[in-house]
Order: structure tokens, then sequence, then C-alpha cells
């Protein structure tokens, strides 16, 4: 009981007991320096700045509170940068308060240092929200960029195997499924003219087809043979028993082939190529057959027009192809040898 009152008559030990709390509260890590670890060639003005700058971070109300927000997220030698009141100077200027060594060296040399604050609070060199924002907008960027070129690359890579199909498939012959599926949706089949897509050749008496005097075999006499006749309705009609509008012209069927019959109609005269088209003895309209061989070239790769049932340049163009595949002679028209080879007479 006689020092209880001694206790109290030492109001300024009291009154700083407090300060020293929040001083070792407002310290930014373990490692910061105090202080009184100052250089000693430390100027006056500069300890009396920092000194001001402490004495304002003690004393502002929830400075503990911001220096406990920020010990979870800052290492131990981090500056202390959002404590309100609290200038940045004192950071910068405080050998050892939260620096490396490096950045002591910078400061030395007079270049500015690593570290410190930046004009939001957040410490220089120290990745903000709008930092890492930026990072994941530019790798989504990135990948963005190396898709198209991963698309481009597996598109390439589709077309590559559908060429080296279509090539492994040309130099083969169709199976009879293959041949007996594209005649049964061609039954009941009929081409239409298209003087727009396949101009129609004119009646010419002195037309002989080109290069057939040259195709060896008795396959072939028949277009050796070939030149066009104009004749009525009467004389066909006469002299055979099967005469047919195919595709906006007359023709009539001798021997196994389909022959354009000239004159039968002055208005119905239309014809995709001048020459005899081999149909073997089952007679198969014409419009037929050629539906029927262009789409078997066609799923081998060979054509790349309309199954329209027209001997049209491109359906001459893939026929020489596949003959010349199959070792044929490549006439460019429907013959025994190409229908036989097709699984079609």
């Amino acid at each position: 009981m006689a020092q209880q009152p001694v206790e109290q008559q030492s109001p300024a030990k009291g009154k700083r007991a407090p300060e020293k709390a929040h001083a070792t509260q407002a310290q930014p890590g373990a490692n910061a320096a105090k202080p009184q670890e100052r250089p000693a060639k430390q100027t006056g003005a500069m300890k009396e700045r920092g000194t001001t700058n402490e004495r304002g971070a003690m004393n502002q109300p929830g400075a503990e509170k911001g220096q406990k927000a920020h010990a979870g997220h800052e290492p131990a030698n981090a500056p202390e940068t959002n404590v309100p009141g609290k200038s940045t100077n004192a950071a910068t200027t405080e050998p050892g308060a939260g620096k490396g060594r490096k950045a002591r060296a910078h400061e030395e040399s007079g270049n500015a240092p690593a570290t410190g604050t930046d004009v939001s609070g957040q410490g220089a060199g120290m990745p903000t929200h709008i930092g890492k924002e930026q990072q994941v907008k530019e790798r989504k960027q990135g990948q963005s960029v190396k898709q198209p070129a991963t698309e481009a690359g597996a598109t390439s890579a589709a077309g590559q195997q559908n060429a080296q199909a279509k090539a492994g498939a040309k130099g083969k012959k169709p199976d009879p499924q293959q041949v007996q599926q594209v005649k049964s949706q061609h039954a009941s089949f009929r081409a239409q003219p298209k003087p727009q897509q396949v101009q129609p050749v004119t009646f010419n008496q002195n037309h002989r087809i080109e290069g057939s005097d040259r195709w060896q075999g008795g396959q072939y006499e028949v277009f050796r043979s070939y030149h066009p006749e104009w004749h009525d309705q009467g004389w066909y009609h006469s002299h055979y028993a099967r005469v047919e509008l195919i595709a906006g012209g007359y023709y009539f069927f001798n021997n196994g082939y389909w022959f354009p019959a000239w004159g039968y109609s002055p208005s119905a005269q239309y014809y995709a190529y001048d020459a005899p088209i081999y149909a073997g003895q089952h007679a198969e309209p014409p419009d037929k057959v050629i539906a029927d061989v262009q789409a078997l070239l066609q799923q081998m790769g060979y054509y790349t027009g309309e199954v329209d049932g027209l001997l049209g340049p491109l359906t001459r163009e893939a026929l020489t192809a596949y003959q010349g595949d199959q070792g044929l002679t490549t006439t460019a028209v429907i013959d025994q040898p190409t229908l036989d080879s097709l699984g079609l007479a």
C-alpha cells in the first residue's frame, strides 16, 4: 500500500508506455530497422523528418489495423505503404526498412530504388490487381492466337487425308455392292437438257471421233466407223425398233449402243456429245448409263461435276483419267471396256 502512490506519481512513464507499444506495432516487419539504427552520416533534417513521419504513423487511428491487414500479404522486409498519414519518404530514405542490398545500392548511386510505393499506394515492382488481370488477358489472347493455327493445322491434315484417300481410291475398281447401290439410286433417273451449263454440239456429217483411228481392237470398231447421219422419223422407225427422247434429243438403240438420231425432230436436237454410248445388252437408257458412270467416278475422286446424265467435258475428262489408271485405251467416251471395268455392263 505504501508503493501505490509512488506509481501514480509517475505520469510521464505511464504516457510513454503506449507510445512504445504503438511504435513496436507500427514496424513493417520483424527485420525492419529501428530509428536508432540509422547511419551516423544522416543529416539532421532527414532524421527529424523520419521521426515526425513515424510519430504521425503511430498517432494515426487505424494504423495498427492497416499493419495487420498487410502482414499476411507482404514479406517481412516489405515497406509499409498503406498506413494513412505516413509519408513515403520514410520508407525510401530509411536504410534497411523493407529494402534489400540492391535497393540501397541504387539509392547510394543516385538511381531510384526498385522498391517503394507508386501512385496507387502499392509497392513498386509488386504485381497489382490490374497487372494480374492484364497477364490473364495476355495469356488468353495468346491461346486465341494459337487456336486458329491449330484449327488450320487440323483442317489441313484432314484435307491431306481426304486427298490421300481419293488417291488410294484411284486405280481401284468399285466393288459390286457399291455398283448396285448406285444403280438402285438411278433406277428412275431422267436427265434434263442444260444448254447453259453444257453447250450442245451441232450436226456435222464430216464429224469423226478424234483419235479413234488409233484405237485398236474390235470393241472400238463402232467408234472408228461412226459418222453422223440425218434422217426423218419414218426412216429411223423402219430401221430401228427403239427410238427414245433422252435429255432433249432423240436416240436410237442398235446392237448394245445408243446413237444420236439426227433429224428425227428438228425441235429436239440437244446432244452434249456426238458419239455412240455403250449400254450393253440390257439396253438401259443412255442418260441412266451416264449417271451411273458419273456417280462411280465421283465416289472414286475422278469426277467433280454434277451427276446430270449428260456426257459433257467434265465427264469426258474423268473418263480419260480413269481409263488411263486402269490401263485402258483413253477414249473419253463410254465404251465396252470402260463399262466392264466399272461393273456396269
